[in-house]
């Protein structure tokens, strides 16, 4: 059996990018989708899906494009998230991607106005 506390270490010193790249190897692999089981979770619970459609909670910031000025919203993405600049770079030039993911509605706001300051085009789901 693998060694579960050394899989988890080396999962954390993943990048975000490295991880969404994993996420689709084990989709491609395994013939399933992380959204499919997302999605069907709420639907077996009856009540709590009833109370998620009621009000959303959590949002995600998604950069559909970078209007001209890349080198504005890689500066922006980077700021936002830490990230490296390779990483910041093929995040922008993979749009539409998402740049936070589980926010605060007014936390999604600020983003999408500063990379809207930035000249990216932005929105909210």
């Amino acid at each position: 059996m693998a060694d579960l506390n050394a899989i988890v270490e080396t999962l954390s010193e993943l990048t975000v990018l490295e991880a969404a790249e994993l996420s689709k190897l084990l989709e491609e692999k395994w013939g399933v989708s992380a959204a499919a089981a997302v999605a069907a979770a709420p639907a077996a619970g009856g009540g709590a899906a009833a109370a998620a459609v009621e009000e959303q909670t959590e949002f995600d910031v998604i950069l559909t494009g970078d209007g001209g000025k890349k080198i504005n919203v890689i500066k922006e993405v980077r700021a936002i998230t830490a990230l490296g600049l390779t990483e910041a770079k093929t995040l922008v030039e993979s749009a539409p991607k998402a740049v936070k993911e589980g926010v605060s509605k007014d936390e999604a706001a600020k983003i999408k106005a500063q990379l809207e300051a930035a000249g990216a085009t932005v929105e909210i789901k």
